[in-house]
């Protein structure tokens, strides 16, 4: 069965060059995102995740909400694997697909169809998968001729659905998105959330990040409310988002 279980994951920045007895950066670190601190040397610290306790179990589609700053990119990327924990024990069950930073793995200089090629190689796909599978995603993408030309030339929306189509056609255990799902047309997104549902629903974990409610109540049972690296409130989407409205 996959899982995810963290229990008091913390993770710090170090910031160098900066000062932390600066009052006024304090404050403005209070209002806006993960806490500023110090360390026993006096070098300023960012606190992007403090604590994060949290069990996600097979089968479960989880929104991940809260201001802009608040530690849910963070946390995808632990969850992803790029960022380690300072603190705390991070426990995974499951293949892992993160769909976040999605020039990554990707040559702006190189076609669609060798991009799929790349990203699918970068995800631990074998070259004889990602060429048994690629007629399958450019027609996903429904990029048409685009899919022979440079990606430099798209636009956001273009590799977004380059990116998602690749990333979701390994059926991944647990799937890992960003705001990036909300950037095509109405009619890809609809097609791209029948594939989140279609994929949860077989077997797998959700974990998404975004400041669209409409697209996260389509896709999304349970929500976690995070506000400077700490979740503040946990429980069923309606009732969490009902808070959030409120506070």
């Amino acid at each position: 069965m996959n899982s995810i279980q963290l229990n008091d994951v913390s993770v710090e920045f170090p910031i160098y060059g900066a000062s932390s007895r600066s009052l006024r950066n304090r404050i403005f670190s209070g209002a806006t995102g993960g806490m500023i601190g110090s360390d026993a040397r006096h070098r300023t610290r960012i606190e992007a995740l403090r604590d994060i306790t949290l069990t996600i179990r097979h089968g479960e589609r989880i929104a991940l909400v809260g201001h802009n700053g608040a530690g849910k990119t963070t946390l995808l990327r632990v969850l992803a694997g790029i960022y380690p924990p300072q603190s705390g024990r991070l426990r995974i069950e499951g293949k892992i697909a993160p769909l976040f930073d999605i020039g990554f793995g990707m040559d702006p200089d190189a076609t669609g169809y060798d991009n799929i090629r790349l990203r699918g190689l970068f995800l631990g796909l074998s070259r004889q998968d990602v060429e048994d599978r690629l007629d399958q995603i450019a027609e996903f993408t429904e990029l048409g001729q685009f899919l022979d030309m440079p990606i430099r030339t798209y636009s956001m929306g273009m590799q977004t659905r380059l990116s998602f189509a690749v990333s979701t056609s390994i059926k991944p255990e647990i799937l890992l998105l960003d705001e990036g799902i909300g950037a095509g047309d109405a009619a890809f997104l609809e097609k791209a959330q029948a594939r989140i549902r279609s994929f949860v629903d077989e077997a797998g974990i959700l974990v998404l990040a975004s400041h669209s409610e409409s697209l996260l109540a389509g896709l999304c049972e349970r929500a976690i409310r995070l506000e400077h690296g700490k979740i503040i409130d946990d429980g069923p989407f309606a009732e969490v988002m009902r808070r959030y409205a409120g506070a």
